[in-house]
């Protein structure tokens, strides 16, 4: 044989009706592919259940509310308290104006125009309250009891935030002097009857 034959091919002439199989196989493998790593994508689009039932309305039965007790629930991933105010409690909130930063609530931001009074809620008695401090979003303690605190020698009452000493008073109306700076928020509320508040509803009429 010359050298400069050329030899020859050991390779199998290529098969177009394999090759035109291998290709369908790949792009049906290649779909299945995009399909699964899209489908996950896809999932998060679509609100979950746990979603839906963050921002619904929250109803709570307050029967039970003892005066003076506060009752917690969640709502949009808040905490919101509810109290059963005393008549005691309430006397107290007039003499509490000097040493409050906004007394009358002008900071309107804070609460429904329909909570935008001495009492801060829609009957006297019933304070419902997004009880994380306005300063950083802390949890205040509640202290309703009247008499000096470590915190506050004349503690009318009210709620105290012990992570940087924030204090508001049992309207949850800020102090003046301290880290936090407005009033706890008020959230939208009604009531459906006597016994139950309705927590992410206005009052029907409310604007």
């Amino acid at each position: 044989m010359s050298e400069t034959e050329p030899l020859a091919s050991v390779q199998t002439p290529a098969d177009p009706s394999r090759r035109r199989l291998l290709g369908a196989a790949t792009g049906v493998v290649g779909a299945v592919g995009v399909g699964a790593a899209t489908w996950p994508f896809l999932a998060t689009l679509r609100p979950s259940d746990k979603a839906k039932v963050i921002g619904a309305p929250v109803e709570v039965y307050i029967g039970s509310l003892e005066p003076g007790q506060m009752t917690r629930v969640q709502w949009r991933g808040q905490t919101i308290g509810i109290m059963r105010r005393t008549e005691t409690m309430l006397a107290q909130l007039p003499a509490m104006t000097d040493r409050l930063r906004d007394p009358g609530s002008e900071t309107v931001s804070q609460q429904p125009a329909y909570a935008q009074n001495e009492y801060r809620s829609i009957r006297p008695d019933i304070l419902v309250l997004n009880v994380h401090c306005t300063h950083l979003g802390c949890i205040p303690r509640v202290i309703p009891e009247v008499g000096a605190q470590p915190f506050d020698d004349d503690w009318k009452g009210g709620f105290f935030c012990p992570c940087h000493r924030s204090m508001f008073d049992l309207a949850g109306r800020v102090y003046n002097g301290v880290p936090a700076v407005l009033n706890l928020l008020v959230p939208p509320y009604s009531f459906a009857d006597d016994e139950h508040v309705v927590i992410g509803i206005d009052p029907e009429g409310a604007v």
